[in-house]
């Protein structure tokens, strides 16, 4: 016998009764089955609104249900031809029928017993028996019902009660069930010693289904739900969460407890007492293996998940005087054992008991310790009792998991001192199979997500927030696209989180799909300000974060100091930072050391070129710089190669601009400014303590040009200088030479930039169509200098250098 148990998502519509016939004539081939059944998803929301309805609004409303149950039964007359709809028509009429009856009863009283509540919330369920029973007769399957007022015996409350399993027992083993017949039984349902009909509570249907598979024998019970089973943590929430494939029964017991929703301790704890593997399986995804529950890896040292609890309280009683510790421990015990305690820690060094409960149940316990301790705490037996409210429980749960507590506290430390939790208390020896962490709700979400991205992830994670979606940020964004797939097999995963532009921003910690960001974008509500984002950066980090700024900004480039602080890794080509004052540019790099995070900035020259880091491994084995010759300019290089296959100067600068290659103010390259940065940054890396005035520039365009004007008249005054530079041009060719706009660096560290008559034998002959070409003649390379060329302007190289810069990145030792 294999139980299997259908929730309402599962029921919805008449596709998801066929599909779950299917799986239960497949099932039934390998074995004998019985079916557990849920209401149909939101019956029993709507069955709930019917008697609030009736007491507040008068109103005795049932359409929506009618006409759910009826369309159902319309649409799967479509799949089973032989099904008698008529009867089922009628059963469900007679049932809703007495729905109407006892509303009517509530509408008078304005009242709504526990027992009538049981049995109207209780008829989705009922209905669903109804369906499928006559479903598999119409399929030539013989049906046996399992009514559970008869056999699953209970006690407690109307609404929420305990099964007897020894009665159940007791009481099913006279039931003959034919070999043959498939078992269906309503869900949530039990009856208590007056054979009235009460309900299982919270996941009342998995509990049945436990029960059942207890009473049956059955060789495995099947949750039947709409995910793939068990996860390392709530997927929702974290991107990377892990599907458990094999779970223990006790670290099942403490995810669930602790948190996870797809199971209920009360499902678990009768299937862990009888031995009953249980499988979660996803009636979406009929092929994923799902998660088996048993006892299989009992001993195995493993950590399986990250489940955490909101809104809990904290109670601190802390005994003065050691004689009085066993009497206050026992009486304290018989009162919190009344209500639902999360967790207990007696620390008998300091004298104190803590516990956690949940934030609605705090003022009533406060008032009845204080009741029965008002003598103790009188006579200065006990200290006035300390709560905390709105706290959060972390908890780590696998077997024998405090064989790893210490691998798991220099997490927990890490996080700490990285993210600035603040960590009230950390649970030890409590139990072998969790560790629980108490903190304050703030950033739970973010918090679980790094936690979990230390603990389990294998894969390289990379958190992007990008601000600039302009040429080079949009071809960025479409790289990572192109290559998720590639890097994923290298376990890598790069996971956009923010994007902004200078409007709005979106952002989600799971990641942005690109696909869609750019409409996403457009019609976010989501107001970006420089000011709220810097001030947001420590509640949005997560493990590995990384901040890439793909604008043109000051006001940004001013910031990167604190990003770095804030324990940001910082990937940019925009060039402001490293080009502001000597002072901010060392600035930059001791925040980067204190942060231990990374400034990245090898597009700052030469775009994709890999300038940055050939000169800093030169330096760091000692190598020396003599001087420098460098066409550091894509852009200058598209114009000046142009202006050698005789177009004139305002002909090729245009072009540049349309294709991309020149600053967003094309006055900027025209005038030096682009280049004479570069060169300062290549000057302050090599040591030279430099400003930007300090650079000497000749500019390939008089200042009287520099104009805030738009583009199209800065073309059109460019043609006054078409004819000066033709005869420029025309000089040099004489000479057997070309123009070229060259960056120097002198032995003594002068800087200059300067139209240039350059000769074949030199390594910048040839550099034109946006190339960029730098010699470094040092003392390892003279007289022959190294040289680095190739594209050094275009978004596609740009955002590929970028793109280079991030994979550069590694976490630190724990994930960080």
């Amino acid at each position: 016998m294999r139980v299997l148990k259908f929730g309402g998502t599962s029921l919805k519509n008449s596709e998801k009764f066929l599909s779950v016939y299917n799986i239960i004539k497949e099932k039934y081939k390998k074995e004998q089955v019985a079916i557990v059944l849920s209401a149909p998803a939101k019956i029993t929301n709507y069955l709930v609104k019917t008697i609030e309805y009736a007491i507040s609004k008068n109103i005795i409303d049932i359409k929506k249900i009618r006409n759910i149950f009826f369309k159902l039964i319309n649409d799967l007359k479509c799949y089973f031809k032989k099904l008698n709809h008529i009867k089922i028509y009628k059963k469900i009429k007679n049932k809703l029928n007495k729905l109407e009856q006892l509303l009517y009863g509530i509408k008078i009283f304005k009242f709504c017993p526990d027992i009538i509540q049981a049995k109207i919330i209780s008829i989705g369920e009922k209905i669903s028996i109804i369906i499928m029973s006559n479903i598999l007769i119409a399929k030539n399957y013989k049906v046996t019902i399992i009514n559970p007022i008869k056999y699953i015996i209970s006690t407690g409350k109307y609404l929420e009660s305990t099964v007897n399993i020894k009665k159940s027992m007791h009481k099913i083993k006279n039931k003959k069930i034919p070999i043959e017949n498939i078992v269906l039984m309503a869900g949530f349902i039990a009856g208590n010693k007056k054979k009235e009909l009460v309900l299982l509570g919270r996941n009342g249907s998995d509990y049945s289904a436990a029960i059942l598979s207890v009473l049956l024998k059955a060789s495995c019970c099947e949750i039947w739900t709409d995910v793939d089973g068990i996860y390392s943590t709530d997927p929702k929430n974290v991107v990377n969460a892990k599907l458990i494939k094999n779970i223990s029964y006790k670290e099942a017991l403490k995810l669930s407890f602790f948190g996870a929703k797809v199971i209920h301790p009360k499902m678990i704890l009768p299937l862990l007492k009888f031995n009953i593997p249980c499988l979660i399986k996803n009636t979406l995804n009929i092929f994923s293996k799902g998660t088996l529950i048993n006892n299989f890896n009992e001993e195995k040292k493993s950590i399986k998940g990250v489940s955490y609890l909101n809104n809990v309280s904290m109670f601190n009683l802390t005994i003065l005087k050691n004689k009085k510790l066993s009497y206050i421990y026992s009486k304290l015990f018989s009162i919190i054992s009344l209500y639902e305690i999360i967790l207990v820690s007696l620390c008998f060094l300091e004298n104190k008991i803590v516990f956690f409960t949940k934030n609605i149940n705090v003022k009533k316990i406060k008032l009845i310790l204080e009741k029965t301790f008002f003598l103790e705490i009188n006579n200065k037996i006990l200290k006035k009792i300390k709560i905390i409210n709105n706290l959060s429980i972390i908890s780590i749960i696998g077997n024998n998991i405090n064989s790893q507590f210490v691998k798991i506290h220099k997490i927990i430390e890490t996080l700490r001192d990285n993210f600035k939790i603040n960590i009230l208390y950390i649970s030890q020896y409590i139990s072998k199979n969790s560790i629980s962490i108490v903190i304050k709700n703030k950033n739970i979400k973010n918090n679980i997500n790094n936690l979990h991205q230390s603990l389990f992830d294998n894969f390289k994670i990379i958190n992007v927030f990008l601000i600039g979606v302009g040429g080079v940020g949009e071809t960025f964004l479409e790289q990572v696209k192109s290559q998720k797939n590639i890097l994923i097999k290298k376990k890598v995963i790069i996971n956009i989180c923010y994007i902004a532009n200078s409007k709005s921003y979106i952002f989600n910690y799971n990641g942005i799909n690109l696909k869609t960001w750019k409409k996403k974008l457009i019609y976010s509500k989501l107001k970006f300000k420089i000011e709220d984002f810097i001030f947001n950066l420590k509640k949005y980090r997560l493990n590995n974060s990384v901040f890439i700024d793909c604008t043109n900004s000051d006001e940004l480039a001013y910031e990167y100091s604190n990003i770095l602080l804030k324990k940001y890794h910082i990937v940019t080509p925009n060039k402001k930072a490293n080009t502001f004052n000597f002072e901010y540019y060392k600035k930059i790099r001791k925040s980067s050391d204190i942060s231990n995070k990374k400034f990245l900035y090898d597009t700052n020259i030469g775009a994709g070129l890999p300038v940055i880091d050939t000169i800093q491994n030169l330096l760091n084995t000692g190598d020396k710089l003599i001087k420098f010759r460098g066409i550091l300019s894509g852009s200058l290089s598209f114009i000046f190669g142009k202006l050698d296959d005789g177009f004139s100067l305002s002909e090729s600068t245009k072009k540049a601009i349309e294709l991309g290659f020149t600053e967003p103010n094309p006055q900027d390259d025209l005038l030096g400014l682009d280049v004479a940065r570069k060169l300062l940054i290549l000057a302050r890396e090599v040591g030279y303590k430099l400003e930007l005035k300090d650079i000497k520039i000749e500019p390939i365009i008089p200042k009287k040009f520099y104009k805030n004007v738009k583009k199209e008249s800065f073309i059109k005054n460019l043609k006054k200088l078409d004819v000066f530079f033709e005869k420029k041009i025309n000089k040099a060719r004489k000479k057997g030479k070309v123009l070229r706009y060259v960056g120097k660096i002198e032995s003594d560290g002068i800087c200059k930039l300067s139209i240039d008559f350059v000769k074949k034998s030199n390594p910048l002959y040839e550099i034109k169509n946006g190339e960029n070409a730098l010699a470094f003649y040092t003392k390892y390379y003279n007289p022959i200098p190294l040289v680095i060329k190739g594209y050094g302007a275009g978004k596609t190289v740009t955002s590929a250098g970028i793109f280079s810069d991030l994979l550069k990145i590694k976490p630190c030792k724990w994930g960080f």
